[in-house]
């Protein structure tokens, strides 16, 4: 090394120099890295946060996907039972009703076959009533003619026994 060069010359202060400088240097473009490191790092932690919370979103998303899907799956089970006890209940209801509407039929059919009985039935009492009305006056009327038969027989019974005796009374007083 030479002295009389002056990057030589003070290569031991020079160097301390350059060392001050770049650790000046440093120490400036340090504020600026540690800035530029917090701001990084600010900025990773504000994407890992906005991750983390964008995981969570997801993580909750699927736990109501999840929950969503189990409650739609107990509908569907329910809706099953339903529709099974519904038609038990149909089977349950139905030969009631096949019965009842048996019973009905049978009901309308008689309720047919009544009404040409009733009216044959008000014809026939009517005839009786007529027929009873013509044997009660027969009746009445033999009756009378009974009567009146037996006066006339009694009647007679009375005259011919006096003619009898008219006889006899005649008989005798010939003798």
């Amino acid at each position: 090394m030479q002295q009389g060069d002056p990057t030589m010359e003070g290569s031991g202060g020079n160097k301390e120099q350059q060392m001050q400088i770049v650790c000046v240097r440093s120490a400036s473009t340090g504020d600026q890295e540690a800035e530029w490191t917090a701001e990084q790092a600010s900025s990773r932690s504000a994407l890992s946060l906005f991750k983390e919370k964008e995981e969570e979103i997801e993580r909750k998303k699927l736990e109501v996907r999840d929950k969503v899907f189990s409650m739609l799956g107990r509908v569907e089970e329910e809706t099953k039972r339903l529709a099974f006890i519904r038609q038990e209940l149909e089977v349950m209801a139905d030969p009631t009703r096949r019965e009842v509407d048996a019973i009905r039929k049978r009901i309308d059919k008689v309720n047919k076959q009544l009404k040409p009985l009733g009216k044959t039935c008000l014809r026939k009492e009517k005839e009786y009533k007529m027929c009873l009305d013509a044997y009660n006056e027969k009746s009445n009327e033999k009756a009378t003619l009974v009567n009146r038969l037996m006066e006339l027989v009694s009647e007679s019974e009375r005259l011919r026994m006096k003619k009898l005796e008219e006889l006899n009374k005649t008989i005798e007083s010939l003798y």
